[in-house]
């Protein structure tokens, strides 16, 4: 569609020949020729320039002037939109579909009051990390039917600050207040080595459930099946107590000296004691290590005295068992590969002799049995479940 001249300039040839397609245009879709089209549009505009108590090239006037002011609104959007997009800075889409920009700043009272409500509130939030650290991250669909729940009115009706919820349309509206005050984002599943070179392809990398690797997305949209993370760590007195608590427990170690004497050799006693068993758990390593040496060359494979010390198990589970033989992984898969090789290649035998079959058909089938189980991949894997 072409440009609208401004006030007072002449249309170029290119939008006469714009505006001339576009009235043939409307005039086909009503079944008119395009001089029947202008002269019963100048009939509407009569009639509605004497509703509003004007001549016909005053109300024609500004309706240019109406037309212009558009024209020059849509410009400043969107420059507006490309200059937040070579920024970076996300956007939030606001009523009829338009894009606002999100400007830092003092987050506005309702959306602080909406993100407090909803933090206390069951939204089935998964652990994702965000630029190095770890958010709550949760879907759309159920911050929606929480803002649509009766307990949201209970809420309503004791804080003013809360908007209210009608439809979805309007919880829609309520929700896109957190993005607007940089309270909660859209995000989405990025990959740690998009743009280089290094590291495997994202088909073979790991995946750990409840650990997506997200990245903030330009255009902050409102829609069931979106991500979103909170920003919004809600009230700060936890960690206030923190700080506190550290702080205290600092100065009282500085002013050691002025402890009373009972307390002070109560901390020398326990300190030793820590100290003690910090040196029974060296000694017990260098032991265990000496002791695998030992039986490595004397009694192979070799002796472990608690085989789990260091294994990435729990604190009891350390200690259990008291002791172990050494175990090879590789031959402990190669003896599992060839296991399940040997008793396919016996079935197949099996099935190859009862069907009266040769000798040299029975071994290929073996053969081939086992080398297929061999090539199948049995490390275990952990696979992702839809969320509801």
């Amino acid at each position: 569609m072409a440009a609208a001249p401004s006030p007072g300039q002449q249309p170029s040839p290119q939008q006469m020949a714009a505006m001339q397609q576009q009235i043939a245009a409307e005039a086909e879709k009503r079944g008119m020729t395009p001089q029947q089209f202008q002269q019963w549009q100048r009939q509407q505009i009569e009639a509605e320039a004497k509703k509003a108590g004007m001549t016909f090239e005053q109300y024609v006037a500004k309706l240019k002037q109406q037309a212009f002011e558009n024209h020059q609104r849509q410009q400043q959007m969107a420059a507006q939109q490309q200059a937040a997009q070579q920024s970076g800075q996300p956007q939030a889409q606001g009523q009829g579909g338009q894009q606002v920009p999100i400007n830092p700043g003092a987050p506005d009272p309702k959306a602080t009051a909406v993100a407090k409500w909803l933090r206390s509130q069951d939204l089935k939030t998964r652990t994702c990390i965000l630029n190095g650290q770890r958010k709550d991250m949760f879907r759309v669909k159920r911050a929606l039917r929480a803002l649509q729940s009766p307990a949201y009115k209970t809420a309503c009706a004791k804080n003013p600050l809360l908007t209210t919820v009608t439809d979805t349309a309007s919880a829609s509206e309520t929700f896109k207040l957190l993005p607007l005050s940089l309270l909660a984002l859209r995000v989405s599943k990025s990959d740690p080595h998009e743009g280089h070179n290094h590291g495997p392809p994202a088909k073979q990398q790991k995946r750990v459930k409840g650990l997506w690797t997200v990245k903030i997305e330009q255009q902050q949209d409102v829609s069931d099946d979106l991500h979103y993370v909170w920003l919004y760590d809600g009230p700060q007195w936890k960690q206030k107590m923190y700080a506190a608590g550290a702080l205290v427990l600092i100065m009282a170690v500085v002013m050691f000296p002025l402890w009373p004497v009972k307390l002070r050799i109560g901390v020398w006693y326990l300190s030793m004691g820590a100290l003690g068993l910090i040196g029974l758990f060296f000694a017990m390593a260098i032991f265990r290590a000496i002791l695998f040496a030992v039986t490595y060359f004397a009694v192979p494979p070799g002796l472990w005295l608690y085989p789990n010390l260091f294994e990435d198990v729990g604190f009891f589970d350390s200690f259990r068992p008291i002791w172990g033989w050494q175990e090879d992984k590789k031959k402990k898969k190669s003896k599992k590969g060839s296991g399940d090789g040997a008793s396919t290649g016996e079935k197949a035998s099996s099935k190859a002799g009862q069907a009266k079959s040769s000798g040299a058909s029975v071994t290929a089938a073996a053969t081939s049995s086992g080398s297929d189980m061999k090539d199948r991949n049995l490390k275990p894997r952990v696979e992702e479940v839809e969320e509801d």
